[in-house]
């Protein structure tokens, strides 16, 4: 295991990282409730709580909602169906994107590794682009988009392993331009599918995966999102130690009794899987798995027992939050939240180049 001396981050031992998860479990929620009153018309906090304590009420205890607050009412429907699925979403695609982020940044062993970076978010987008335009994958039923996006993310991801790897092991800077380079390839071929069909409709659809949007929320998909996001945090918890095992090197962990080869298969699968969701759900929201990872790194080192936790419920939060800003900050317009992320991600990814050392694990 990674050396706490070296590897540790600035805050250290059990009581402060319960008291962050404690605070972050705690944060999660409030931040639901709160931010439901942002947006082009603000709502006060006791008609969201109303609204929302009374749609549960009818739906667990078959109570009777007022008038006021049923559906059909102006305030329950902004709140109930538009502001409240969409920021469970964000919470969500936060929560798998700095997962992933975080899985791919020891899968190989480079912290500047994500899944927007890596290009595998444009290869779930370019799966998308072929099941929307051409139709590719119809005959896996009315969820072939999302598989198609999944198939997508899976061939990308095994796709810029593969380049790296071409004439010699790969390093940072290979996987980066290989990732750069299926990014450009995929962006291209998705361009030509839309300048091929010339539909608006399509392209307007593409479009919206392209730059984000978490506008098409809605409950249905929210449980999907909510069970991968639990679902991929269950796995890699139980995967810590094979995790922390990679950042020590491929012959440290063979001496150690571990092959890691078929991990680095299974966890890539698995990414990939939620990347395809992520996509599939809210777009191509890039940064979100470099930046919240990297930071939770630095508070809490490099241990995936305590770096997975935070990463999950940090990235909800951000998520959460930068969808809050998108609907505010340009009054009666909305940001896409890929602009935004990009935005504020970019930033962190060049500081992460420019820094001549970083304590990331194992023998770097």
């Amino acid at each position: 295991m990674p050396r706490a001396g070296r590897n540790g981050g600035l805050l250290r031992g059990r009581t402060a990282f319960s008291v962050a998860v404690a605070a972050l479990l705690a944060a999660l929620p409030a931040s639901l409730l709160a931010a439901v009153s942002f947006g082009t018309n603000p709502l006060p906090l006791g008609d969201v709580y109303a609204v929302i304590q009374w749609e549960l009420a009818n739906r667990l205890l078959g109570w009777t909602i007022p008038a006021e607050w049923a559906p059909g009412a102006a305030l329950h429907d902004v709140v109930w169906l538009i502001r409240l699925p969409r920021l469970v979403l964000a919470a969500a695609v936060g929560a798998c994107l700095s997962l992933c982020g975080a899985a791919m940044q020891a899968v190989v062993k480079n912290p500047l590794a994500d899944p927007y970076i890596l290009g595998v978010s444009a290869g779930a987008n370019l799966g998308v682009t072929l099941a929307v335009l051409l139709g590719v994958g119809a005959a896996a039923g009315g969820n072939f988009v999302g598989m198609a996006g999944f198939f997508g993310a899976l061939g990308a991801s095994f796709a810029v392993i593969s380049l790296a790897n071409v004439g010699g092991r790969a390093n940072s800077v290979k996987l980066l331009l290989a990732g750069s380079a299926l990014s450009a390839v995929c962006g291209a071929c998705s361009n030509f599918l839309l300048y091929l069909r010339n539909a608006d409709h399509a392209a307007a659809e593409v479009m919206r995966w392209t730059m984000g949007s978490l506008g098409a929320a809605n409950w249905e998909n929210n449980g999907v999102m909510l069970l991968a996001a639990l679902g991929g945090t269950a796995f890699f918890l139980t995967q810590s130690r094979t995790m922390n095992l990679m950042l020590l090197g491929e012959e440290t962990a063979v001496t150690l009794g571990t092959d890691l080869r078929r991990y680095r298969t299974a966890y890539l699968a698995a990414s990939s899987l939620l990347v395809g969701l992520a996509v599939y759900s809210a777009g191509i929201i890039g940064f979100v798995g470099l930046v919240v990872p990297h930071m939770a790194r630095l508070l809490f080192g490099t241990d995936h027992r305590r770096l997975i936790p935070v990463s999950v419920l940090a990235g909800a939060l951000f998520l959460l939050w930068a969808d809050v800003l998108c609907r505010t900050v340009l009054p009666g317009n909305e940001l896409p939240i890929g602009v935004l992320t990009s935005l504020l991600g970019a930033p962190a990814f060049l500081y992460l180049m420019a820094r001549r050392r970083y304590g990331f694990g194992g023998g770097d």
